[in-house]
């Protein structure tokens, strides 16, 4: 089975919109500082890399499913340029109180990819910037790591803490090589 990296979209590979705002064309899409080394990194080693996004936007109108596509197609591209591969962008497009189980903090997206890709939950992560993010870690079953820029605070019971996507990827990486470390001794 498969290790994947799951990654939130807004706040952990990209600037967020303002307060209440939505990233709907390219020309809004910031990547964060290292995001393309982050996930260079990740890919090399041998890890997944997942993005798992609520994207309400679509409900509300201010996208549509094929622009919304469009951008992460683009998003894509942009980061391959780079060196770093999305293996697989999975979205839920549904409003606040939709009955579906893939908004973010339910564990859907994470599921079908499991299942798409047979990817070992137990031993992936969830990376996100919010409670919504790592909720849906938990609910999957894999470990969690939040971004949460400079700021200090709680942790939202994520497995680790860090202050982007570059030095969670370092960490939840050194934590995997342990990992094997110790599954490979006598």
């Amino acid at each position: 089975m498969s290790r994947a990296v799951f990654l939130d979209r807004d706040g952990v590979i990209n600037r967020k919109a303002p307060e209440g705002g939505y990233i709907t064309s390219w020309e809004e899409m910031q990547f964060l500082p290292r995001v393309a080394e982050a996930i260079a990194r990740i890919n090399r080693a041998g890890l997944l890399a997942i993005v798992a996004s609520n994207q309400r936007c679509v409900a509300k109108g201010l996208i549509s499913e094929a622009g919304l596509q469009s951008l992460h197609e683009r998003m894509r591209q942009e980061l391959a340029a780079a060196g770093a591969r999305i293996d697989h962008i999975y979205y839920c497009p549904h409003e606040l109180k939709a009955r579906c189980n893939c908004r973010k903090p339910a564990p859907g997206m994470l599921l079908a990819a499991a299942r798409e890709h047979g990817i070992d939950l137990p031993h992936s992560w969830m990376v996100g910037d919010s409670d919504l993010d790592i909720d849906a870690g938990r609910n999957a079953g894999c470990k969690t790591a939040l971004v949460k820029g400079r700021e200090v605070g709680d942790n939202h019971g994520a497995d680790l803490v860090s202050g982007s996507l570059f030095e969670a990827a370092e960490q939840i990486l050194k934590m995997i090589e342990a990992e094997c470390e110790l599954s490979s001794r006598p």
